[in-house]
């Protein structure tokens, strides 16, 4: 069973000229990315910038959203925390909503054992045992790496359904799929990895791209899933350039960047990041209007 869908947009959080959050245009987007090719939205996660967001801004965001798309595509509350009191009543609240699901980051800074890493994990999961739980290893941004076998003894629980795999690392993709139930499902946390890790049964991906090719992604997926590996790669291929430019500095300064060039008003980002600068902006224009002018023509 794949509990979230194939492509999960990781949602932008949108920011009104003076910083606060702008939920109407939350709204909108979230809409539109259901209407663009996302099966389920993550709220509040890295792209979200939830490191300086307030727990009250998070709740209200959730509760946006999960209106503004009712059942028509799941929503996953980002409610972890290197806290695993502060995760655990996050999460609790969060539940009280009806979504569909959390995403359950590494606990960062704290460099905790594996054993730390599973005794966090598990009370989330004891705490809120209806609502399932996707993981989320991504120790590039964490300093800390949740090892296979860990991630193995958390699929033993029953709401632990998932993972968001970022460590950019295919065997550790390969070995959590090796050592976990059928049932569990496996996600990209990198664009750009997202068929290499079908390939080794993945079940799709959270993705910042998709705010802008949604659409192609779910065809990309949809082609690999059906025995179209060659269609597949081919819009891997034409996509790639666009998932390399979101990356060129910290996400989600460039999404948000490319986002405003199709005419969304989703803001800046808070400090401690910048704005785009003039590089990224031209890398950004080049990359989307090449793929554009390439999507326009057959693909085989």
């Amino acid at each position: 069973m794949i509990y979230f869908g194939r492509v999960l947009t990781a949602m932008v959080t949108p920011f009104s000229e003076d910083g606060s959050v702008d939920y109407a245009v939350a709204e909108r987007l979230a809409d539109h990315l259901v209407a663009h090719g996302s099966d389920g939205l993550v709220v509040c996660g890295t792209t979200g910038e939830s490191p300086t967001l307030t727990w009250d801004e998070e709740y209200q965001l959730f509760k946006s959203v999960k209106q503004a798309v009712g059942g028509r595509a799941k929503v996953v509350a980002g409610t972890g925390s290197n806290c695993t009191r502060e995760a655990i009543q996050a999460t609790r609240k969060a539940s009280q909503l009806g979504l569909d699901g959390s995403l359950q980051v590494v606990p960062y800074y704290n460099k905790p054992p594996q054993e730390g890493i599973y005794q966090h994990f598990s009370q989330i999961a004891q705490a809120v045992p209806d609502l399932p739980i996707m993981l989320y290893n991504i120790p590039g941004r964490t300093g800390c790496a949740m090892a296979v076998e860990t991630v193995a003894r958390l699929a033993q629980i029953d709401n632990v359904v998932a993972i968001k795999e970022a460590s950019g690392n295919l065997d550790q993709a390969s070995q959590i799929r090796h050592s976990t139930p059928t049932g569990f499902s496996i996600y990209s946390g990198d664009d750009s990895l997202t068929l290499p890790l079908m390939s080794v049964g993945g079940s799709g991906v959270v993705s910042v791209a998709s705010h802008l090719v949604g659409d192609l992604l779910q065809q990309m997926i949809q082609a690999y899933e059906s025995g179209q590996p060659k269609l597949a790669t081919n819009l891997h291929l034409k996509l790639l350039p666009l998932f390399k430019a979101l990356f060129v500095t910290a996400n989600p300064i460039p999404v948000k960047a490319a986002l405003a060039m199709q005419g969304w008003q989703v803001g800046s980002v808070r400090s401690p990041l910048s704005p785009a600068d003039d590089s990224v902006h031209i890398l950004l224009k080049g990359v989307l209007e090449q793929l554009f002018n390439e999507v326009t023509q057959p693909t085989t």
